[in-house]
């Protein structure tokens, strides 16, 4: 098994991702204990070290499963990560009886890695709010040893994600001023450690990947990577699309070409794969098992495949649109989102658009067309706005899914 040094641990460079474990009767709530318990020690014997869970998965059942489950192997042979929910819509925010409740779930004294979970435009305010003092009550817990590394997961715009780093390094400095001692327990000037983000070869450029990547190496901020497959999409490439990468090498499989451009990143510690069963548990183990080099090449074919997926507009984000457009809407942010949708309806993009403004929204627009009008790439972007407008309001909102996943949680714990 592929390893490295991740803030001083020597981790396995594929994660178990416990978002997607194996359950009984399409039922979110309803774990396949055993089947899961099966898969932990296949992965654990090939070498994979690093679990990631957090405290709205499976219904909230996903932390008290994988807990049962690693409890029965001693406590060093294994890299726990789990995640504080503040990007979900609450009227209070309470770190304390969260972080006490997820360690009872987990069975476990301390956490190796935590995270605060998913900060996006919506959440940031959450979580940089200081009536709740989060930031705070986990540095305590570092400072306490029940958090051994502190990070943050991020589905927002690579600006958002900026802003938060800018927010982490100055939390370090007022720290290293008035508790160097504690400052000291974090690896570089930042009280955010690692960094968990949405990385694949189609994102790269799709959902600005690289920027948020290039972002992170200035800083100085390991990565994690989620949705290294897309959801399993990059794992089910049509034929023409798999032809000339198996002309290259016959012997790879869709997910193989995937997960080894990911594994050519230095900053990328851990790539986390969300295994529902024992196939897909070995055939990752065996990727990982050694690290082969992409050619050049090889990289132009994997953007190809990417280009190829999109189905979107061509958008340059020139925004010369948006000088012209008297509702002052992001279009080119708008038109990422359209983007991003033609490829697969995911929640992270509804979500991200619950968190634009009122009255610079995609229904918004006044159709007056200044903006066509000066887009070099001669977009009909007042239609493209409408189309984006309508997708949106068949998707549920982000409000609504987290009162969906509240009811069904509660539903699971009757």
């Amino acid at each position: 098994m592929l390893t490295n040094n991740f803030l001083g641990d020597t981790v396995s460079r594929l994660g178990f991702g416990a978002m997607r474990l194996p359950i009984i009767n399409d039922d979110q709530g309803n774990i396949d204990q055993h089947a899961l318990d099966a898969l932990v020690d296949v992965a654990l014997q090939a070498g994979v070290n690093y679990f990631d869970t957090a405290y709205p998965y499976h219904a909230n059942m996903s932390e008290i499963a994988l807990g049962k489950s690693l409890a029965r192997y001693a406590r060093e042979e294994f890299f726990l990560a789990s995640k504080y929910p503040g990007h979900q819509i609450a009227e209070i925010y309470d770190p304390a009886a969260i972080f006490e409740e997820q360690l009872q779930k987990c069975a476990v004294e301390y956490f190796d890695f935590y995270l605060l979970h998913n900060v996006y435009e919506a959440s940031v305010d959450v979580y940089t709010d200081e009536r709740w003092g989060i930031a705070d009550y986990f540095i305590e817990q570092k400072r306490c040893g029940r958090i051994r590394h502190f990070g943050f997961s991020c589905h927002g715009c690579p600006d958002n994600l900026a802003a938060f780093l800018a927010y982490g390094e100055k939390k370090y400095r007022e720290l290293a001023k008035h508790d160097p001692q504690t400052a000291a327990l974090f690896a570089g000037n930042n009280i955010m450690e690692f960094c968990q983000i949405q990385l694949n070869y189609l994102d790269w450029s799709l959902q600005r990947g690289e920027e948020k990547y290039r972002l992170l190496h200035d800083a100085g901020i390991p990565i994690v990577v989620m949705e290294p497959l897309r959801g399993g999409k990059l794992a089910q490439l049509h034929e023409n699309q798999m032809q000339p990468l198996t002309r290259t090498d016959p012997s790879k499989s869709a997910a193989q070409w995937a997960f080894e451009w990911l594994l050519q990143f230095e900053d990328v510690k851990v790539i986390l794969s969300g295994m529902s069963n024992l196939e897909q548990m070995m055939q990752n183990c065996s990727t990982f098992a050694y690290k082969t080099q992409l050619s050049p090449d090889q990289e132009a074919l994997l953007f190809k495949v990417a280009e190829s997926l999109k189905s979107g507009v061509a958008c340059t984000t020139c925004r010369y649109c948006t000088e012209s457009c008297p509702a002052h809407i992001d279009i080119p942010l708008m038109m990422q989102a359209y983007n991003d949708l033609a490829f697969d309806k995911n929640f992270t993009v509804s979500m991200q658009m619950d968190a634009v403004p009122f009255g610079q929204r995609a229904d918004d627009c006044m159709k007056c067309g200044a903006c066509t009008h000066m887009c070099p790439q001669s977009i009909d972007i007042p239609t493209k706005l409408s189309e984006l407008a309508a997708i949106l309001d068949s998707m549920p909102s982000w409000a609504e899914l987290c009162k969906q996943r509240a009811k069904a949680a509660a539903k699971t714990r009757k």
